[in-house]
């Protein structure tokens, strides 16, 4: 958050309010921010809600009813600038553990033989993972830690990046190193790669770009110490939006930008009228994925390049409205299993209000491939689809009147996203930086905010990191400028 000691540089004449484009949670920050430094503001939504792509559904009439997150569903307790939030808008008392994949020993996951429980699931995962190595090669130890850590890529990442076996180097580092404080579970079968990662920065410090993504993404979805918020992370956007005194306009769609030397010019769509505003400053939140079909006119090329060069991954959520928790017969207290197929990962999700007012199931949360096919289908064959897939790890589903309702959101199909978030597992450190200092450039009197110009893709804390980032730029521009004689 900015400190508000610096006031705002006065407006010159006709300057007009700083327009903010998209009330998602870097437009809502933004506003927030600029506010609190004194600045005129005002939002302009293209959708008819606010949250972009936080969004809490709730099943039922009524607003206690249970829910499940379609956007952003967890915060890793590292990430201090939504924590910070968080406490300013007084939620800090609604923080909860988040148990994600792999935090149960009693739920599922596919394996070439079938489901297994994750507490019985060594030996199979062991004996696939060896089978492509050398015999005799390295020890079981390393065997079982390389076995897990594929588990849990084929569990989290979208389909090009499954199965693909270690370097060389990495089993040859993690052979080196005593593993034996790191074997755990009542079997001694598992390894605990979060103590093992943290004990030995080292190994992943040593890999290459992509293989260091790789695991960063593994041990932050994977994190014990994810949390979330009791009565839904939609919160955050009805508190800000509380606290935002300057009009947010919903209804008022963008499609098209021209840059002049001291002017932004916006094209709105509003009903069906199209206008045009003129404001010396505007704050561009929406993803480049939407912003590529705009009507682009002035930017530079290096712009118009990160606009549409920037690669977006989809993401698909299938939730049921269950009668009961049927997952606790079967010993299942939360987290998550991993289901494979193309349903990928079901969440048995925490049950805040009433038991008489039924339980939710994220019966399926896909990325890339996967979700594509299911964002292309027709909703009711969507559910259908996974409906019938799901059953077979959980038969109870099929039971009469176990499914009241059924719910889903496919973010690669929907207008005002076109995508979940930014996808850069291909990307090796540097050139991530290169394209996050593309995306987070201003064009004269246009700034950009949003994950994808953070170092934080896909996460709240990176659209919260972005606009705090923007709101400084602006600021100094703004005072700068207004230092300069006219």
């Amino acid at each position: 958050m900015i400190p508000t000691g610096c006031p705002a540089a006065e407006p010159r004449a006709g300057a007009g309010p700083i327009t903010i484009l998209g009330a998602g949670i870097a437009g809502l920050v933004a506003a927030y921010e600029l506010e609190r430094l004194g600045y005129r503001v005002e939002v302009l939504e293209g959708s008819h809600r606010v949250g972009g792509r936080i969004l809490t559904h709730r099943f039922g009439s009524d607003a206690t009813g249970p829910l499940v997150e379609f956007g952003a569903m967890r915060v890793p307790s590292t990430h201090q600038h939504t924590l910070d939030y968080i406490a300013e808008l007084g939620l800090s008392d609604r923080i909860r553990p988040f148990r994600s994949l792999f935090s149960e020993p009693r739920a599922y996951h596919a394996t070439g033989r079938g489901y297994v429980r994750l507490d019985q699931a060594a030996r199979i995962l062991v004996e696939g993972f060896r089978a492509d190595l050398p015999h005799g090669r390295y020890r079981e130890e390393t065997v079982l830690f390389g076995a897990w850590l594929t588990a849990m890529g084929n569990a989290i990442g979208p389909a090009g990046f499954r199965d693909r076996r270690f370097t060389v180097e990495l089993l040859d580092a993690v052979d080196r190193i005593d593993l034996g404080p790191f074997v755990v579970g009542a079997g001694r079968d598992q390894i605990d790669l979060h103590g093992f990662f943290a004990g030995h920065p080292e190994v992943r410090a040593g890999c290459g770009g992509r293989l260091a993504r790789f695991i960063d993404d593994v041990l932050s979805e994977t994190s014990p110490e994810l949390v979330r918020l009791e009565g839904g992370m939609d919160q955050l956007v009805r508190r800000l939006v509380s606290r935002v005194r300057s009009p947010i306009r919903l209804g008022c769609e963008v499609v098209g930008l021209d840059v002049r030397d001291r002017r932004v010019l916006v094209d709105l769509r509003i009903g069906d009228r199209v206008v045009t505003r003129s404001r010396s400053k505007v704050l561009c939140t929406l993803p480049f994925s939407v912003l590529r079909r705009l009507r682009l006119r002035n930017l530079s090329r290096t712009k118009v390049a990160a606009i549409r060069g920037m690669t977006y991954w989809s993401a698909t959520k299938v939730a049921f409205h269950c009668r009961e928790a049927f997952w606790g017969r079967d010993g299942i207290s939360g987290g998550a299993s991993f289901s494979g197929g193309r349903v990928r990962q079901t969440y048995y999700v925490p049950a805040d209000g009433e038991p008489a007012d039924g339980a939710v199931l994220l019966a399926s949360y896909t990325l890339g491939e996967e979700a594509d096919a299911f964002g292309r289908m027709p909703v009711v064959d969507r559910h259908e689809a996974v409906l019938r897939e799901l059953s077979r790890m959980h038969p109870e589903l099929l039971e009469p009147g176990m499914v009241l309702d059924a719910a889903s959101m496919a973010w690669g199909q929907h207008w005002w996203s076109s995508g979940a978030a930014v996808s850069q597992w291909e990307l090796d450190s540097a050139t991530r930086s290169q394209e996050r200092a593309r995306a987070q450039s201003p064009e004269n009197g246009l700034y950009f905010a949003g994950d994808h110009c953070s170092a934080n893709p896909a996460w709240i804390d990176g659209a919260i990191q972005s606009a705090v980032d923007a709101v400084r730029r602006i600021h100094l521009d703004s005072r700068s400028r207004a230092a300069v004689p006219a």
